[in-house]
């Protein structure tokens, strides 16, 4: 609901500045909530009152609700008409693979993650290879998140304005090739400023898909083109850290992230060659 309701509440040229500003505040509160979760309970706990940390999370979530209460409403398109869950479901589906720029951005970012998704065997790298000690571990554990955040605020600075589509594409082989030097890096410093690419690149390639879903979607089917995003955006993650265990148990975790980061620069070349409308796609704030 809340990326369907965001083009209603920003104007097209300022779309995907919103959508950066969103990923800033986002991965911010990856990264800080938290160190201050442990702040807040550590807080109670010296004073013999741990459960009232719970509490200041209530107070936090009341105040999360009265935000979400000032925006102002906005009335269902008149072409709406209620259908069942999975009629709505279907209906989402076609819709996307019937736009193949919408079904190009999508299904990128699904196997460009399933292929590419190293951080699931973060722990190993950070223990055996890189003999990483809780500093290092730390960074290496925040480093995709810091170059998420950095990404995101320079594009609220700087918006992509032209070429999109193959701003995107770029941005996922560098994803690949960023994915690959991690692989085969045995220095700390390497590593992480290789997840710091991985993060900061994959940002981009969020920011343009998310941007063209929204704004190439009718208002009447952006709810249920955004679940069909979610639900694509949820399944590459999850079985992207499925697929880069299994290979890691049948090839070795070096071999597993450096094949998963070939695999998602062949996609790149791939996709490339089967949606040359998302290769063309100009404008972010046009949606054209």
């Amino acid at each position: 609901a809340s990326q369907a309701i965001l083009p209603t509440l920003v104007p097209p040229e300022s779309f995907n500045r919103a959508i950066a500003a969103g990923s800033v505040v986002l991965n911010l509160a990856t990264l800080v909530g938290p160190a201050l979760g442990g702040l807040v309970y550590d807080f109670f706990k010296k004073r013999q009152m741990p459960e009232h940390a719970f509490t200041v999370c209530s107070a936090v979530f009341f105040m999360a609700f009265l935000l979400l209460s000032s925006i102002p409403g906005v009335p269902p398109p008149p072409e709406r008409k209620k259908e069942t869950g999975l009629v709505a479901v279907s209906q989402g589906l076609r819709y996307v693979w019937s736009n193949k720029p919408v079904l190009g951005a999508v299904s990128l970012d699904l196997f460009a993650v399933l292929f590419g998704g190293a951080v699931a065997l973060l722990p190993f790298f950070a223990a055996d290879i890189l003999h990483a000690g809780p500093r290092e571990g730390g960074l290496l554990r925040g480093a995709t998140a810091l170059g998420a955040v950095a990404m995101a605020l320079l594009l609220t600075l700087v918006p992509i304005r032209k070429h999109a589509g193959l701003v995107m594409f770029g941005s996922v082989a560098v994803f690949g090739v960023a994915t690959m030097v991690f692989g085969v890096s045995t220095h700390v410093w390497l590593s992480v400023l290789a997840l710091f690419v991985v993060g900061a690149s994959d940002m981009i390639s969020v920011q343009v898909r998310h941007t063209l879903v929204q704004l190439r979607t009718p208002d009447a089917m952006r709810g249920r083109v955004s679940a069909v995003n979610l639900v694509f955006i949820t399944a590459s993650n999850e079985f992207g850290e499925f697929e880069s265990g299994v290979t890691a148990k049948w090839l070795g975790p070096v071999q597993a992230v450096v094949l998963g980061g070939i695999g998602t620069c062949l996609v790149v070349v791939v996709w490339m060659l089967l949606f040359p409308s998302l290769r063309k796609f100009a404008s972010l704030e046009k949606g054209v």
